[in-house]
């Protein structure tokens, strides 16, 4: 077994480890950050396959801020533990078909069948100035530019499907119309008014001795 292979080995044991603990840990704080540790794992795959750009993607987006916003929310929510494990508990046996479901799909798919170096050549080890960014950089906007378009303009849609829809309006709310504050005039905030001065009588025995 060379080295590659013994590192391979060691982090795919502990990405299948960590994500069981996802599912089977019933703190949620503990359970996210079981998440952390499968993310990490699967960068280092990325990294035995060369692909250090999602390598660095993944921990960067998933692991730096979608995961800490995931734990800054799990933890200022008040969650009923006892109500979870109760559902746990209760929804164990279609969880465990659901999980030999899947291994069946995944096995059947990317079995010995259907992959494997029989198959597939080993592929060869690129040189030092090999860049895994550029070349999917290049694939990107080349040969899938147009699925690549796509897809931001729907990800664009669901964005302002999910403003408008969050968006509520209430009437007892505060707020400001940024057009009348741009047609404003000086009549309209400043208002000159005129008035006689008055003068306040003395006191009397003011100065008397």
């Amino acid at each position: 077994m060379s080295f590659e292979q013994f590192v391979f080995y060691v982090f795919a044991a502990a990405m299948l480890g960590s994500a069981l603990m996802v599912i089977t840990l019933r703190n949620p704080v503990h359970a996210a950050l079981s998440l952390v540790l499968t993310f990490f794992s699967g960068a280092a795959l990325w990294l035995l396959l060369e692909a250090e750009f999602l390598a660095i993607t993944l921990v960067l987006v998933y692991v730096g801020a979608v995961m800490v916003l995931f734990l800054f929310v799990v933890m200022m929510l008040d969650i009923n533990l006892a109500r979870i494990q109760e559902g746990f508990v209760k929804l164990l046996p279609l969880g465990a078909l659901v999980a030999l479901l899947v291994i069946g799909m995944m096995v059947y798919v990317v079995g010995p069948g259907n992959f494997g170096l029989e198959r597939f050549a080993d592929p060869a080890p690129h040189g030092a100035d090999y860049s895994n960014t550029r070349e999917l950089g290049r694939i990107l906007y080349t040969i899938y530019v147009y699925p690549f378009e796509i897809a931001a303009a729907i990800l664009l849609v669901a964005i302002i499907a999910a403003i408008s829809l969050a968006l509520r309006k209430r009437p007892m709310t505060k707020h400001q119309d940024p057009d009348l504050q741009i047609a404003v005039r000086k009549e309209d905030r400043l208002r000159i008014v005129e008035m006689e001065a008055e003068t306040r009588p003395a006191k009397e025995g003011k100065g008397e001795g």
